[in-house]
């Protein structure tokens, strides 16, 4: 038991080494702008920089539009191949895999071949076009994780009762889903969500590919161009992305505990 215990912590102890000295040094480099002192002018210089508030602020648009659009998606396609088409459910695994599978060099390629200024549907023909272009590019990037999460939280309730229930007291199918499946399951729709929003805050490729002033290229500009900067925003995105999994871990201890269900 005391040989099993030494190497799990030695293990642990590795990969905490592993994972935290690179974070440690950045973030101590990012402390050396003033030469000789420690000091957080590196910050102060990103925080007054306009194309950083523009970026983030767009890019936070987006994500919370994203995550909107993920969920009015998402919920109901959920809900019904639960309830209604249980043999579906495979093949909607498999769909909502493919993001994971299809590179998004790929994807974002594919969407400018088949929606460019000369196609019947010309979304990068004006700048709106290509934001919802950008939408639902992120829509689909965040499918895997926003669909689990939803299929997780709808696991855990009873939809057949719930549904049956509500169809007695004469509520439709749009009442059903918005007023009483959706707040049972609203654990698990904002952990997909964050999942969502630390996707949009960092994703690069498709963003820059599209010409969209997002926070990911801004990230990319900015290394190229200064030095102490970069750390900087390296440890915000860290900040921004683990708080957004923090905040899932939170929700999930506060999550109702209840048996999985498998119909």
């Amino acid at each position: 038991m005391r040989s099993n215990r030494f190497w799990a912590w030695l293990i642990f102890i590795a990969g905490a080494l592993y994972f935290l000295v690179p974070l440690i040094a950045t973030f101590e480099f990012s402390l050396r702008m003033r030469r000789g002192v420690y000091s957080f002018d590196a910050y102060a210089s990103v925080f007054a920089d306009p194309r950083f508030q523009a970026t983030f602020t767009y890019s936070v648009v987006i994500g919370i539009v994203t995550i909107i659009v993920g969920i009015l998606v998402v919920a109901p396609a959920v809900y019904f191949v639960r309830l209604r088409l249980p043999w579906l459910r495979p093949f909607m695994e498999f769909v909502t895999l493919l993001p994971l599978i299809i590179p998004a060099l790929v994807l974002v390629f594919g969407y400018i071949r088949l929606y460019n200024s000369s196609s019947i549907i010309p979304f990068t023909s004006s700048a709106l076009g290509t934001d919802i272009l950008l939408t639902c590019a992120y829509v689909t990037l965040a499918l895997p994780y926003m669909y689990r999460a939803i299929d997780t939280g709808m696991r855990t309730i009873d939809i057949r009762t719930l549904t049956e229930a509500a169809q007695i007291l004469g509520a439709t199918q749009l009442t059903i889903i918005g007023r009483i499946v959706l707040p049972n399951i609203i654990v698990a729709i904002l952990s997909g969500a964050f999942l969502t929003f630390a996707i949009v805050i960092g994703e690069f490729t498709i963003a820059s590919l599209l010409n969209r002033p997002a926070f990911g290229p801004y990230l990319v500009t900015v290394g190229t161009n200064r030095a102490y900067e970069p750390a900087a925003l390296a440890i915000i995105a860290f900040i921004i992305t683990w708080g957004a999994m923090g905040m899932i871990q939170l929700l999930t201890r506060f999550a109702p505990r209840t048996s999985p269900r498998t119909d």
